[in-house]
This record gives C-alpha cells, sequence and structure tokens, in this order.
C-alpha cells in the first residue's frame, strides 16, 4: 500500500468584506455619481455572491438596481471587470454562449469590479443607471478611495 504525499501551502487568511467596508464603497460611488450628475444603483456583494449593500438613487431608472447586481455578480464569478469581458461574448469571443448557458445573472456590460484585498477576491461591486463607461468610472472611483 502506497501513500500519496500531499502538500498544502498555507495561506495568510484576508479579512473578509464587511458591511462597513460595503458601505464605504457605495457612499463613494453614490458621491462620485452625484458630482457627475448620474443617477445609478449600486450593489456590493461579498466573496460567496451575498449582498451586502445595495442603493438606489430615487432619480434612478428602476432597471438599474438589477443591473448593478447583475455587474457585480458577473464580476466576483469571472474575477475580471465586466468591461474588459464585453468583447468575449461577441460572435466568435470565448465567452459567446456563456449568458445563455448558465441559469445565473450575468451581465457583460461595464460597471462590475471584483473587489481584492492581499491579493485575494474578497467581493465585487456593481454600477448601473448611466451609459457603461460612466458606471465603470463610478465604480473604479468608488474603489480607489482609502478605506
Amino acid at each position: 500500500m502506497s501513500t500519496a504525499a500531499t502538500t498544502v501551502t498555507a495561506r495568510t487568511a484576508v479579512a473578509p468584506l464587511t458591511s462597513a467596508d460595503a458601505e464605504g464603497l457605495v457612499s463613494a460611488a453614490a458621491a462620485a455619481a452625484e458630482a457627475a450628475g448620474i443617477a445609478i444603483s449600486v450593489t456590493v456583494l461579498d466573496a460567496g455572491g451575498h449582498l451586502l449593500a445595495f442603493r438606489r438613487d430615487d432619480r434612478a431608472v428602476l432597471i438599474s438596481g438589477e443591473t448593478s447586481t447583475r455587474k457585480a455578480y458577473t464580476a466576483l464569478q469571472l474575477d475580471a471587470p465586466t468591461a474588459d469581458l464585453v468583447d468575449a461574448v461577441q460572435p466568435g469571443g470565448p465567452f459567446h454562449t456563456l449568458p445563455t448557458a448558465l441559469d445565473r445573472p450575468l451581465l457583460f456590460i461595464a460597471g462590475g469590479l471584483p473587489l481584492h484585498r492581499d491579493g485575494r477576491l474578497v467581493g465585487a461591486i456593481g454600477v448601473g443607471g448611466g451609459a457603461p463607461g460612466q458606471d465603470h468610472d463610478i465604480a473604479a472611483t468608488a474603489v480607489a478611495m482609502p478605506a
């Protein structure tokens, strides 16, 4: 009987995204949107895809709540900014059939960003309500704000 040796690499624990972190991101995104004159919805998910924070501006179109959540979920699941994935779902792209192949709320429109701490994925933020480039910029501004 042989025993296979298993090497386990110890990973340093990374603090999870907290509700306070999420509220800070939502506030930063709301401030950036207000400064730009854009009514948005913003969603923050933890690493498991669970909702940590959500806010929809009273003036934001109703669907922006759904799009912000789907953008965050897509960024989390693929660990990539949704802006970087837009071409991947075009005909001939590597993810062309992904939006219809899964029963998941994926959305390949700019505005979703994965959130990392010490190089580890801890959650995602999604912004909806403006043009895709505006949503991406607002999300990026929120992420760049000091905690």
